[in-house]
């Protein structure tokens, strides 16, 4: 039996209980779960291995790459600078990036960008991975790109471009990189350990990565989504399937989305490389802990104390109002075409989405490859965070962090 350590407040023994379920089930090698409740840390769980390869334990500090979880982080960068009034969602993104106005793009609003809706879910041509890190290529690129369909008229999920589009804005607003945004203006003052951009000091906390395919030879992998006491959240194995023949087949939607740009993310071994970790790619790279994701949540829907004693929250509560009011509706046109929707960068708690049981009709978050999840949700004032080292599939999330929030968000709705 795996050893959980770490700690959870009264009343939230359940999350314990599920988190050492799923090592006991054979579902997880090395994961973390963390929650902050009405501005308070109530669960700080941790177990498993880090590296199969060493058996290196998953230890307090250990960090590990959370792919999409980290749209939701830029998310909250970009909500932040519209409620102190630096960004305007409404308007053209040429307002403040003047060399995005080619090929169709002059109407193109920042709301578009946050909520998958501009038609630039991928670069056409090819790129080399050393031009995607440095930034400026795939920007330039991005700004002679024509939309693959009307901007605004479908969402379709900006799966690599979505971190550079609104992270290109972000620079522009602030003169800063979005990473060093997050770094500067959010994690730094709240004591959060997320990075877009890892410094070079903090690689040897990573956890490495263990595939999805490894983890099926293995007999380890689950498939994501459905289970006994997990609401299906989407299609059968088998629609999945048939869906992946025509959207993530070499040249369809999903795999040119999820390769931008042109190519360079295509190779499974980059996302092991610290060149990859220490670069910024905001739409896939962020690499954090679970607590200090939960952190940056519950700052989202609370104000919590910093280490210097002072209170910080990311987005008052009318800016989350805002955040989270749903700007689509409809098939993703990428994603399998999927009823997921979108607010100004978050998932909302609709479509598929809130099939799963993932608390009241405001909450709201992001979900990454593999299976890492961040969740808020406003009405309880509650922030979760579940990060882990073994790769599955599932269409929204999946049975680990599902049965864990779950837990969570019931013992937020009992807690006195």
């Amino acid at each position: 039996m795996t050893t959980i350590s770490g700690w959870v407040a009264p009343g939230f023994e359940g999350v314990r209980d599920v988190f050492q379920a799923n090592f006991d089930a054979g579902v997880e090698v090395g994961a973390a779960f963390g929650a902050y409740h009405r501005g308070e840390k109530v669960v700080d769980l941790w177990g498993g291995i880090a590296d199969k390869r060493t058996q290196e334990p998953w230890n307090e500090d250990t960090l590990v790459l959370v792919y999409s979880t980290t749209k939701g982080v830029v998310a909250m960068c970009a909500n932040r600078l519209v409620e102190q009034g630096a960004l305007d969602v409404e308007a053209p993104v040429v307002t403040y990036w003047p060399e995005f106005a080619q090929a169709g793009k002059e109407m193109v609003t920042v709301a578009d960008l946050l909520s998958h809706r501009a038609g630039l879910a991928w670069v056409d041509g090819t790129m080399s991975f050393e031009d995607m890190i440095r930034w400026d290529p795939v920007v330039e690129a991005l700004e002679l790109q024509a939309p693959s369909w009307p901007p605004g008229t479908a969402h379709g999920y900006h799966a690599t471009t979505y971190g550079w589009l609104v992270g290109e804005v972000v620079r522009r607003v602030t003169g800063m990189s979005v990473g060093t945004y997050l770094r500067t203006e959010i994690a730094e003052p709240l004591g959060a350990d997320f990075f877009i951009g890892l410094p070079a000091s903090e690689e040897p906390r990573v956890a490495r990565l263990v595939s999805f395919l490894e983890g099926l030879a293995s007999g380890t992998a689950t498939l994501g989504a459905g289970g006994d006491d997990v609401p299906q959240a989407g299609p059968s194995l088998e629609e999945l399937g048939e869906l992946a023949k025509t959207y993530f087949a070499p040249g369809g939607p999903l795999f040119k989305a999820m390769s931008a740009p042109g190519g360079a993310l295509t190779d499974e071994e980059v996302w092991h490389s610290p060149k990859l970790h220490a670069a910024e790619i905001p739409a896939a790279n962020g690499i954090c802990d679970a607590r200090s994701l939960a952190l940056l949540y519950g700052a989202c829907v609370d104000e919590v104390k910093t280490p210097s004693g002072e209170t910080f929250r990311i987005m008052a509560a009318e800016q989350v109002d805002r955040a989270v009011q749903q700007q689509t509706n409809g098939p993703d046109v990428v994603l399998l075409g999927l009823d997921i929707q979108w607010g100004l960068g978050f998932n909302v708690n609709s479509g598929i989405i809130g099939a799963a049981g993932l608390g009241g009709p405001r909450a709201f978050g992001h979900f990454g490859m593999g299976g890492s999840a961040g969740w808020a949700d406003p009405d309880l004032r509650l922030g979760m965070g579940y990060v882990m080292n073994r790769m599955d599939i599932g269409t929204t999330g999946d049975t680990r962090s599902f049965r864990l929030m779950r837990s969570c968000i019931d013992a937020a709705q009992h807690a006195a």
